[in-house]
């Protein structure tokens, strides 16, 4: 999501507004959910050592913050900034820790939070600017290629007999695209790009995006095979598609304010391209290709640094943290070369490298969904390899990173066939990009998840990569556990066995995100795949952001496996703000051997609509079931709906069963309790693709408690069911293994 420069003004006012009406002693945790939370807090253990510290603006708007660390038992230290963030330049000792903060000269400190460093935070250090600076620059050009990165005639043979086959496959691509790739050029796209966006200006802003992105791969490529080979025709490709791009209009349709995306690739494909071909430009060329640099990135810089920072408050836009990266990495590889460079790193870079993303706690993950985990885990090698090797600092190690693994190993696991929750969820993954982000790291989990997933990576990715990769010198590998619970976003996955392409997979969310940026009103909603095939799924499919379908379906909490009421009435989706605020919370989660259990809370996204809305969930690993039960009530008389989705006809076996069955899977869905099933009608499916939508059913007097109880019998077995009660405490028996529904 990218927001208008007004939007952004009337988020800065609205945001001054509620703190200086809010006065009150913890000034630094504000009452406006944008606004960035206080951390490290709660005593917690922290994942990285040291910690970046964070916290809301002081009401006065101070230019200044001393902030204050306490080990216990020590004499406090003190830092003076003058932003809302602080990342400590060396790893802290052991032990547990209070930090304030106070504008600089004032005596309004904060409330005191403590947290906890201990042996298993892993030590992540970023040095001071000046010395960032004076390394890069010493290294010269090029910069962003490791140093395993050399020609080819000095290629060891068992590195050739590895690697041949992709300087082959990258000879016949870049052979290919010198005629296929359309001559680009501003006339190209004459729509001019206003609010709110129609379907031509997406067409439009599409085809930016994929035209600029296919030249910046060609340029980048041809550049890397030209520093390989030798070969003059790669230099003069390179050179080509570099002054195709610098030669558009910066103000025109590829400019910032048109789309953000083509004018950040622009930027970066001409400075990495300027890295790589160091010693191959003439002064004119390079010249040039430094101007129009210069003006884009200016243009994103003005943007990020608009109210000393605007991410250090309202760290909430998905567009403006993926440019800040690309800012980061451009004037990492152009420090030396282009004045304004270091403005735009001392700005940058510690700031991106004390929070790597907004869309997730320390402890990975990634709430937007994860097909945006894997589009950011693609542009993250593509900007993480070149920034580690021009910086020394390698980003695959912050703990961040080995959790976002983590998250995807568990949510897009081998042989997974669609994605997850949030827009794109209807795609299915890429494996080369989370195969390309694992390699580059050094855990045995990492080597499991690219053992597994099998393939390769992307052979361009792979040409610049550090020879060996990381993940080759593991020496063994360990899967992930069967089930996982990612608190910052509230997911939780739950596996039969994870280790095998087999496996019953049921995914459960309940995100204090709610509905806001690419996700969805699915609070408490689940899906169910079997073997890699999806049996209870997610409707709909993502067209463009904000399109009709987009807005009355896809997005609707109805065509989600989740609760509505009063036919198809469901979360609460609209707004801005209030979609963070309208969300869900995991309240319970338990991993055992023959279990997994997961609670979640909705209540907040229906807004004063229910009065409860919670969802508990057990994985029954012992014979392969889901129990779920919705706990629900209303002030007034409502007909609740359990929506069920599902890629082909539902068969109806009695008034309280359907079945699926595709490809070899079944489930078959059994209401328990009160409920029985009827039809549903949906939007549109994708083009060429079935879905079929129902939900069990019942109504309730007002104010009078709703029960469903439903039952997923993986692989139609019909265990024998019995339900007990004793001393006012039912039991569920499913197949021998009991539930107790407390």
């Amino acid at each position: 999501m990218k927001f208008p420069r007004q939007e952004i003004r009337r988020m800065l006012a609205i945001s001054a507004l509620l703190l200086c009406s809010s006065a009150r002693a913890d000034w630094a945790q504000s009452s406006d959910v944008l606004v960035v939370k206080p951390a490290p807090e709660l005593g917690q253990v922290q994942a990285q050592n040291p910690p970046g510290f964070t916290w809301a603006r002081h009401p006065t708007g101070a230019a200044q913050y001393e902030i204050e660390i306490t080990l216990d038992g020590a004499t406090p230290e003190s830092a003076i900034v003058e932003r809302n963030w602080y990342l400590p330049a060396k790893a802290m000792a052991n032990g547990t820790y209070n930090w304030r903060v106070r504008p600089l000269g004032s005596t309004d400190w904060s409330a005191a939070r403590r947290f906890v460093i201990a042996a298993r935070s892993s030590i992540f250090e970023v040095p001071d600017n000046a010395t960032l600076r004076a390394r890069i620059i010493a290294r010269g050009h090029p910069r962003s290629l490791p140093p395993s990165f050399v020609p080819m005639t000095q290629w060891s043979a068992a590195r050739m007999l590895a690697l041949e086959p992709f300087t082959s496959r990258m000879t016949n691509e870049i052979k290919l695209q010198i005629n296929a790739l359309p001559l680009l050029s501003d006339a190209r796209w004459p729509v001019i790009i206003s609010a709110p966006l129609t379907a031509s200006m997406n067409v439009q802003q599409t085809d930016i995006r994929n035209r600029i992105n296919e030249t910046s791969r060609q340029l980048q490529a041809a550049a890397v095979m030209w520093r390989l080979k030798g070969d003059p025709m790669y230099l003069a490709e390179a050179l080509r598609k570099g002054d195709a791009i610098a030669s558009l209009d910066t103000a025109g349709p590829t400019s910032f304010a048109n789309q953000d995306q083509a004018t950040r690739e622009i930027a970066v494909a001409l400075a990495k391209g300027l890295d790589v071909l160091a010693g191959g430009l003439d002064a004119a060329r390079r010249a040039a290709w430094l101007a129009a640099i210069t003006t884009r990135t200016d243009e994103i810089y003005a943007n990020l640094a608009g109210a000393n920072g605007r991410l250090d408050q309202f760290p909430f836009d998905s567009h403006a943290n993926t440019s800040l990266v690309y800012l980061v990495l451009i004037s990492s590889l152009t420090l030396g070369d282009i004045p304004q460079a270091q403005k735009w790193f001392d700005f940058s870079f510690r700031a991106y490298a004390s929070s790597t993303t907004p869309w997730s706690g320390p402890e990975g993950g990634y709430a937007n969904g994860t097909a945006y985990a894997e589009y950011t885990a693609g542009y993250l090698v593509a900007l993480w390899d070149p920034l580690s090797q021009a910086t020394g600092i390698n980003f695959y190690a912050k703990p961040w990173a080995s959790g976002f693994l983590e998250f995807a190993a568990q949510f897009t696991p081998p042989g997974a066939r669609t994605h997850v929750f949030g827009d794109a969820s209807d795609t299915k993954p890429d494996t080369r990009v989370f195969h390309a982000f694992a390699s580059r790291l050094w855990s045995p989990r990492a080597a499991w998840y690219v053992k597994n997933l099998g393939g390769t990576e992307d052979t361009l990715s792979l040409l610049q990569a550090p020879y060996p990769l990381p993940v080759a010198s593991t020496t063994y590998v360990s899967a992930p556990s069967n089930s996982a619970f990612f608190p910052s976003i509230g997911w939780t996955a739950m596996h039969s066995d994870l280790n095998s392409l087999n496996r019953t997979s049921v995914y459960f969310k309940s995100s204090p995100y709610g509905s806001f940026n690419h996700s969805h009103g699915d609070q408490n909603a689940f899906v169910l795949s079997v073997a890699g095939q999806p049996l209870l799924v997610k409707a709909g499919w993502y067209d463009w952001y904000g399109s009709p379908n987009w807005l009355t379906w896809y997005r609707q909490t109805r065509s989600a496996n989740a609760v509505t009421f009063d036919g198809g009435k469901g979360q609460l989706i609209d707004g801005y703000r209030e979609t963070l605020q309208r969300n869900g919370k995991i309240t319970a989660f338990s991993a055992q051997p023959t279990y997994d259990y997961a609670e979640g809370d909705a209540l907040a996204a229906y807004g004063a609509a229910l009065t409860s809305a919670k969802r508990q969930l057990w994985y029954l690993r012992n014979v392969n079931a889901v129990l779920i039960r919705d706990k629900l009530a209303s002030s007034v008389p409502r007909d609740f709906e359990f929506n069920l989705h599902a890629l082909t006809a539902f068969t109806v076996e009695s008034p309280n069963a359907v079945k699926v069955a595709i490809n070899g899977q079944s489930v078959c869905v059994r209401s328990l309790g009160a409920g029985a099933w009827a039809p549903r009608a949906g939007g549109a499916p994708k083009p060429g693709q079935v879905e079929e939508h129902g939900a069990f059913t019942l109504q309730t007097a007002a104010a009078a408690p709703a029960e469903f109880l439903v039952l997923l019998d993986v692989g139609c077995k019909r265990p024998v069911v019995t339900i007990t009660t004793f001393g006012g405490i039912r039991t569920v028996n499913v197949g021998g293994q009991a539930v107790t529904l407390n």
